[in-house]
C-alpha cells in the first residue's frame, strides 16, 4: 500500500491524538510520549508498506489503516497494554472532533436508499476473496424495519493483528463500533459475536434509535 494518500492523511489527522492519549491513559510523560510516537511512525510506515492496495469499491481501507496505526503504537510502547486499557486508549485517540463530525454526517444518511444500496454492493463485492486484509460480509435487513445487520465472515483487522502478533488485543479495536455508532446519534449498535472472540462471525447490527 502506498503511504502517500490515505495512510499519510490519517497519520496527520490522528497521530497528535494518539500521542496525547499516551499520557492521559497510560501515564507516559510528554517526552516519552513523543519518543513512542516517533517510533510508531516508523512502525506504521513499515506496516503500510507491507499491505496490498484495496480495490476501488472497497469501503474498508480506512478501517485497516487505522488498525495499522494503533498496532504501530502498541508495538512502540515500552510495556504491552492489556485489552481493557487499550480499549479506552483507542476509543479516546480515535474520537477527535473531525471523526465525531464524520460520524454525525454518516448518521444523517443512515438507512437511506443510498446507504442500503452501498451495503448491498459491499456484500456483493466480497473483497476478502482477493485481499486477505479486507472484509467479506452478508447483509440482512431486519424484518420489522428497525434497521439492518452486516454479518462479517472475514475480517482484515483480525488478519493484520495476527501478522503483528497482537491478536489477543483485537477486541479492543472491535469495541470502537459501539463508540462510533453512539457518536452518529441515530443508531443503537447491537452485537452477539466477534471473530476475534472466537465467534462464528462478527455481527454489526444497527437499529434505529426510538
Amino acid at each position: 500500500m502506498i503511504y502517500f494518500g490515505m495512510p499519510f492523511a490519517m497519520w496527520a489527522l490522528l497521530a497528535p491524538s494518539f500521542r496525547k492519549q499516551l499520557t492521559a491513559v497510560f501515564g507516559y510523560d510528554t517526552e516519552r510520549a513523543k519518543a513512542i510516537t516517533r517510533k510508531a511512525k516508523s512502525e506504521y510506515r513499515r506496516i503500510i508498506a507491507g499491505l496490498p492496495e484495496f480495490e476501488k469499491g472497497d469501503r474498508f481501507k480506512m478501517n485497516l489503516v487505522n488498525s495499522a496505526m494503533v498496532g504501530a503504537f502498541v508495538l512502540s510502547m515500552p510495556e504491552r497494554p492489556d485489552v481493557e486499557r487499550l480499549t479506552i486508549y483507542y476509543a479516546d485517540a480515535m474520537m477527535t472532533k473531525p471523526v465525531k463530525w464524520f460520524c454525525r454526517m454518516s448518521g444523517k444518511s443512515k438507512f437511506t436508499e443510498k446507504d442500503i444500496a452501498g451495503m448491498k454492493a459491499t456484500a456483493a463485492l466480497r473483497a476478502a476473496d482477493r485481499n486477505p486484509y479486507s472484509w467479506n460480509m452478508d447483509f440482512y435487513e431486519y424484518p420489522d424495519g428497525s434497521g439492518y445487520e452486516g454479518r462479517f465472515t472475514k475480517c482484515g483487522i483480525c488478519v493484520l493483528m495476527k501478522d503483528l502478533e497482537l491478536y489477543d488485543l483485537t477486541p479492543a479495536l472491535c469495541r470502537l463500533d459501539y463508540t462510533m455508532s453512539e457518536a452518529g446519534g441515530v443508531t443503537d449498535f447491537v452485537r452477539q459475536y466477534t471473530l476475534a472472540s472466537g465467534g462464528p462471525y462478527c455481527d454489526c447490527g444497527y437499529k434505529r434509535k426510538l
